[in-house]
């Protein structure tokens, strides 16, 4: 390997928040990566503090053309340049579209669970969630199809937020599935967000589909929100896009965000996206296959010490979702169980939807070895668990 995962880097007493815990607890809840970012991208950020003056920024073409290059040769989808919009943030952006496309007291529906801050900013705008729960049998999620429906077919229902691949269930939908969402969002009049922040962090040989791709009916009733910060963990840096092809919408978008003033970009923000997209394809490739090997390494723990936990099948993302109900339906309980047992701290499945009671969501975006204490935290909390409910 050209890269180096396996480097522990101590991100302790440095403001970040996934770490800023006691001494003795181990943070794999929030979504970011505890690896070093790619060189260029490091190269390019020291370039740019190095000239001294972080003045007022522009959009250079060569910042749209690096989004199309790559997903132009990543994922099999040509963009029109003219059609992306900077923004800060593909949570920035949500809240955006839901204020520009929906009014207070409209409906958003959102399919559960699903990442937290989709339920903030539907509440915060004042508008309504509409909780399209997926169905489990026990190893898969898959939609529940006459539910969709009959929720889009609510004249009060106009939005529909789209997680592309699935956070946190780790699914990547076929273009089947994302054309069936099409056909209906566009048989009622919803427009359709699709957040597709963890698009490019699929298992190897895994490919996901941009929503606006699949066919016409897609791209014209969408708007996509995209982002390198999720890919080359670049969080802090705030730096995100919208692609709109339908005139009026990218036209809507495009006025709120400015509105919304989230739409001007730091001086940090355009050359880290370009390194990252022009540079990055050897580094990606080789991060999905060392996050790959940290799911496999969990799942075979699981199985082989915690049977009672199932790991959910993920082909996208760098979280695993995990089935506790063998073991407990209150997942709040358990993990604060395991937290104060073991210093481990995971998120409860149930901020993510009423169907993730049961369940936890584990970040193993770390070096092997962390990976590794993380579920020997995990037996012990689990073992101290059995015991004191015996």
């Amino acid at each position: 390997m050209k890269y180096n995962f396996d480097k522990i880097i101590n991100r302790r007493e440095t403001g970040s928040l996934k770490w800023d815990v006691s001494k003795n607890e181990l943070p794999m809840w929030v979504a970011d990566m505890d690896f070093e970012t790619l060189p260029e991208i490091q190269e390019a950020l020291v370039e740019r503090v190095a000239h001294g003056v972080y003045g007022y920024s522009v959009i250079p073409d060569e910042w749209s053309q690096s989004y199309v290059d790559w997903w132009d040769k990543r994922h099999h989808f040509h963009m029109n340049p003219e059609k992306l919009i900077f923004t800060t943030g593909v949570i920035p952006a949500l809240s955006s579209a839901v204020r520009k496309f929906t009014t207070p007291g409209e409906n958003v529906l959102v399919q559960t669970p699903v990442y937290n801050h989709f339920f903030y900013v539907i509440r915060n705008n004042g508008r309504n969630i509409v909780e399209n729960q997926l169905l489990y049998d026990g190893e898969n999620y898959s939609i529940d199809w006459e539910k969709l429906e009959q929720q889009l077919s609510n004249p009060q229902t106009t939005m529909m937020i789209l997680c592309n691949p699935h956070n946190p269930i780790g699914k990547i939908w076929d273009k089947e599935t994302l054309a069936g969402i099409g056909r209906l969002c566009k048989k009622y009049d919803v427009v359709v967000v699709s957040d597709e922040i963890h698009c490019d962090l699929t298992a190897p040989g895994k490919e996901y589909i941009p929503f606006a791709s699949v066919n016409e009916t897609c791209r014209d009733i969408s708007v996509t929100c995209l982002a390198p910060t999720k890919t080359f963990n670049l969080a802090g840096i705030q730096t995100a896009a919208v692609y709109v092809e339908n005139p009026l919408l990218h036209h809507g978008m495009k006025c709120q965000l400015n509105t919304d003033e989230v739409a001007e970009p730091n001086v940090f923000a355009v050359p880290a996206v370009i390194a990252a997209y022009q540079n990055g394809a050897g580094w990606l490739d080789e991060l999905r296959n060392y996050i790959h090997q940290n799911k496999q390494y969990v799942t075979e723990f699981l199985q082989n010490k915690i049977p009672e936990i199932y790991p959910v099948v993920s082909d996208a993302t760098y979280l695993m979702w995990l089935d506790c109900r063998k073991l407990t339906e209150d997942s709040r309980k358990f993990t604060d169980f395991i937290r104060e047992k073991t210093g481990l701290f995971v998120m409860r499945g149930s901020v993510y939807g009423k169907n993730g009671e049961g369940f936890l969501r584990l970040n193993i975006a770390t070096s092997k070895l962390i990976v590794e204490d993380g579920m020997q935290r995990l037996l012990e909390g689990v073992t101290a668990w059995k015991n004191d409910i015996n």
